[in-house]
């Protein structure tokens, strides 16, 4: 008796927090996707074959996706997604940008396309004494290194008090950068931002310390932006917008209102039907059903989660597959309760047998959202992702919540109305199966 009433403890005390926690934060919004909170989604088009043939277009597309994933996640963007992908179609690679919350659509393509493109190129030799503007653009050498290198930019003062950007390299910059400087020793080495020269220095010997100078007789205001562009990320290849969708925030906001009525909806006629059909039983699902949405909410503001449409979606499905494993728990132990069991016995025989059946469902849930999380794309990947964490704390709802909950309610002597309680369905009551054959 002491160790029932310290559970029945716990898992009231588990619930008082859950409840507190919930209304404590109730001011605390969730995160949303694009499709729900509104936003921008870019998609760009990478200048793959702008690239040396030395250089792996798969490191670069991967490069330049990191450097935009740290440039909007600097300027504030919460719960952005930035992925690439190749397009069979056009064989191209492709980058998508989506930014909640930025409804403005010239925002939204500033904070990718004021990020400079930063490389640097050997100039040839009959052009290394020309001034033309054409011609430096049409005869330079791509080199290996660019922005994707970049460790570092700060704002410098020459010795005629000029300000300058200097940039400093990682360590794989540091060495392709002492590299190319000792193998045009003599030439010059031009600096670009955006496919335009800004500094063309000569190289007059190697350069081993992964230390270079930009020098565009900037202003002051100039150089201290540039620095900052440069700090955010420098993209190691050029990209060109490809097409932009705009989300409006009350379009998200009524798809939010929507998935609210539909999972009260959903969760008010479960409880109808589990209270008229299992009565007692039924009546005591409904609590662990609720303690199941408690922490699904509870873990989707912890984490947090980005809910999206789709994620929505799974968790709705998902409250179905929690009251599932009720309903086994109930059948068995109404079985049980018709051979003559107490209602202990047939409470403790119910969740044995039903077990292996709960547990079975319920792996094969996780399998499947494991599979669709891995192979889906970033829409299935939502739903997929609730529907995990949903099958995953129905298993905890169903044996200890449940459980717990049927013993504090259950009765110790068997009678008409503990008999109507405890049945289901159309039935009145149970009574005990007959033992041996009947003619």
């Amino acid at each position: 008796m002491k160790k029932k009433n310290f559970w029945v403890f716990l898992v009231v005390v588990f619930l008082l927090s859950l409840i507190g926690y919930v209304m404590h934060t109730t001011n605390k919004e969730f995160s949303y996707g694009l499709d729900l909170a509104g936003g921008t989604a870019l998609t760009y088009k990478i200048e793959t074959d702008t690239l040396p043939e030395s250089v792996d277009p798969k490191e670069s597309v991967e490069s330049l996706r990191n450097v935009i994933e740290r440039r909007v996640n600097v300027f504030g963007v919460k719960e952005s997604v930035v992925t690439s992908s190749y397009s069979q179609l056009s064989k191209e690679w492709r980058l998508a940008v989506d930014l909640p919350g930025i409804t403005n659509l010239e925002d939204a393509k500033s904070l990718i396309g004021s990020t400079p493109v930063l490389d640097f190129r050997v100039m040839k030799e009959k052009d290394a004494t020309s001034t033309s503007t054409e011609l430096l653009l049409s005869d330079f050498t791509p080199t290996l290194l660019t922005g994707a290198y970049l460790e570092r930019a700060t704002l410098t003062f020459s010795q005629m008090n000029e300000p300058q950007v200097s940039l400093t390299f990682n360590k794989e910059g540091a060495a392709i950068f002492a590299k190319l400087t000792k193998e045009n020793i003599g030439k010059q080495i031009a600096i670009f931002l955006d496919g335009y020269p800004v500094s063309i220095p000569r190289v007059n010997e190697e350069i081993s310390g992964g230390q270079a100078v930009i020098s565009g007789n900037f202003t002051l205001q100039e150089a201290r932006d540039l620095v900052a562009r440069m700090n955010s990320g420098a993209l190691p290849v050029p990209v060109s917008l490809l097409s932009t969708s705009v989300v409006p925030a009350t379009l998200g906001g009524q798809a939010i209102k929507d998935a609210e009525h539909a999972g009260m909806l959903a969760f008010l006629l479960i409880a109808v039907f589990m209270i008229i059909w299992y009565r007692a039983p039924g009546t005591v699902a409904v609590v662990a059903l609720l303690a199941y949405v408690l922490m699904s909410l509870f873990i989707f503001k912890f984490i947090p989660v980005t809910l999206t449409a789709a994620g929505l979606a799974g968790f709705i499905i998902s409250i179905g597959i929690a009251i599932d494993a009720n309903i086994l728990v109930f059948e068995r132990m109404k079985e049980e309760l018709r051979l003559g069991k107490s209602f202990t016995d047939a409470l403790a025989s119910g969740f044995d047998r039903a077990w292996t059946s709960i547990r079975d469902s319920h792996v094969a849930a996780i399998i499947i959202a494991v599979i669709l999380y891995f192979l889906g794309t970033s829409v299935v990947k939502g739903f997929a992702f609730t529907f995990f964490l949903g099958a995953i704390i129905s298993l905890v709802s169903a044996q200890f919540i449940s459980r717990v909950l049927l013993t504090l309610v259950l009765p110790t002597k068997k009678g008409k109305l503990t008999s109507f309680l405890f049945s289901s369905g159309f039935s009145l009551g149970f009574g005990e199966k007959k033992q041996g054959n009947s003619k």
